[in-house]
């Protein structure tokens, strides 16, 4: 599972130290999810992926590096609001506090990631309005900010699909479709398309949209309990299923 350094580190924002986890050399055992999220064992870490600082609420994935707005940030009303809400967990509540930073310093596609592992975290809680809405957050964070590429644009599918907005998912696969799709995103957007017309809002491994040999289970019916995103994105997954890199 890699291992987990455990220091004392203080904080840039407000200067309390604090005891907190460094996790390093996590792999996965698996192909990730069509929207990314990783296989086990790197599945199981969420909860090392950012650190946050008890005494302020910054929360980075080293809270000893800040920008030097990240401060005004902290201290502003609606981050001490989202740190007060009682009704999100805990885990996800630190992804957001994270997306919000992110958001206010620009960079929105970053602020969208985070947002989408506060889903990931809702999934797990059985959450279902709370991720439902974090998704939708998420893809509005990715096309607010610069054009996406065709990589981010054929997960985003994924994303409204898993947030059960069908007609929105159809319409970002069909403006796929209209362009010129490299194999095997094709495969890719034609299995979402079936997902869609099902009306299935399930969770399937980027193998799931491959053919025989590469096809895998169903995510629910991996062993194992829902670090960062998979090395090289949705198109080195596929290139590695398919023995091409």
């Amino acid at each position: 599972m890699g291992s987990i350094e455990i220091a004392t580190v203080r904080c840039a924002v407000c200067g309390r130290e604090s005891r907190q986890k460094l996790l390093r050399g996590v792999r996965q055992s698996g192909p990730p999810d069509l929207d990314l999220r990783p296989a086990e064992m790197a599945r199981s870490t969420m909860q090392h992926w950012l650190q946050q600082c008890p005494a302020c609420g910054y929360a980075a994935p080293r809270i000893d590096e800040a920008e030097p707005q990240a401060a005004e940030i902290v201290a502003a009303g609606p981050y001490r609001a989202l740190l007060a809400e009682a009704s999100f967990p805990p885990l996800a509540r630190r992804f957001l506090c994270r997306a919000m930073l992110l958001e206010e310093m620009g960079d929105l596609h970053g602020a969208a990631e985070a947002t989408l592992h506060a889903a990931w975290v809702a999934d797990d809680w059985r959450k279902p309005d709370l991720a439902r809405a974090w998704r939708l957050d998420a893809v509005a964070l990715f096309r607010q900010g610069p054009p996406p590429p065709l990589e981010q644009r054929v997960r985003i599918v994924d994303i409204l699909r898993r947030a059960g907005d069908f007609v929105g998912a159809a319409a970002q696969a069909g403006e796929l479709e209209r362009s010129s799709l490299p194999e095997p995103v094709d495969r890719v957007v034609a299995f979402e398309r079936r997902l869609i017309a099902a009306g299935d809002v399930r969770a399937y491994t980027v193998a799931s949209a491959l053919p025989p040999p590469a096809a895998r289970p169903h995510v629910s019916h991996r062993a194992g309990r829902p670090v960062r995103q998979p090395r090289g994105g949705l198109f080195a997954a596929l290139r590695r299923l398919l023995g091409r890199g």
